[in-house]
């Protein structure tokens, strides 16, 4: 009956990963198309939505800490749920990045730019698959799909060299562009670093399923 009792709550400790996860794909989506399409009211709805985020940490912390003190978990049980109280700190960060690319939106949102937002949609839609991917490796215990994030991180790593190289040329050329390009710029290093975060993330389902630690991104680099 124990462990049925256990089996029951990390199925709902994934449910509620999924949860946040899910959440945090749509706060993504929706800090890159308020920049692009320049909706200012959307990104404040973003920064405002960090909070939910915010409180699923704190709720899904203290669930992992209950069961490890009240239902003392073994092997793959005690290993998920200590990944999990490190998952949900990646994705809090990764929330965070999305409110900075929020508030980026409302500080150019008086300028015209520089040039069209192609490459930051982009980066956006592969983090958000990134993440996505690397979640229901978790929940399925697939290895091989936690590795399939590698060529994604490829991906983005080379969709940022790109933008900073064409951003770079723009500040060249023209000085007067500089606190724009400065400020895509940071974004692009947002949606990276979100990048970096769902690799984390994809690395602790390998541990989880085989105890293995590998480091994705520095077979990305290779």
């Amino acid at each position: 009956m124990v462990n049925e009792s256990l089996e029951h709550e990390v199925q709902q400790l994934k449910e509620d990963l999924l949860k946040m996860g899910r959440l945090l794909e749509e706060q993504i989506a929706r800090a890159v198309k308020a920049l692009v399409d320049k909706d200012i009211d959307m990104a404040r709805e973003v920064i405002k939505k960090d909070d939910i985020i915010d409180q699923m940490e704190l709720d899904i912390e203290k669930n992992c800490l209950r069961l490890i003190a009240l239902k003392q978990p073994m092997a793959r049980d005690l290993r998920f749920i200590a990944t999990a109280l490190r998952i949900i700190v990646d994705i809090e960060r990764m929330a965070d990045h999305a409110e900075d690319i929020s508030e980026v939106c409302i500080d150019l949102y008086p300028q015209k730019y520089i040039k069209p937002l192609i490459d930051i949609p982009r980066m956006a839609h592969i983090v958000s698959m990134m993440v996505e991917k690397a979640l229901q490796a978790l929940i399925n215990e697939d290895i091989d799909m936690a590795m399939s994030i590698i060529p994604m991180e490829q991906e983005i790593d080379a969709l940022y060299q790109q933008i900073f190289r064409e951003l770079l040329s723009y500040m060249m050329q023209d000085p007067a562009t500089i606190p724009q390009a400065a400020s895509l710029l940071l974004v692009a290093g947002h949606l990276e670093r979100i990048g970096d975060h769902a690799t984390n993330i994809a690395e602790m389902v390998i541990y989880v399923v085989d105890g293995r630690r590998i480091d994705l991104n520095v077979m990305a680099r290779q």
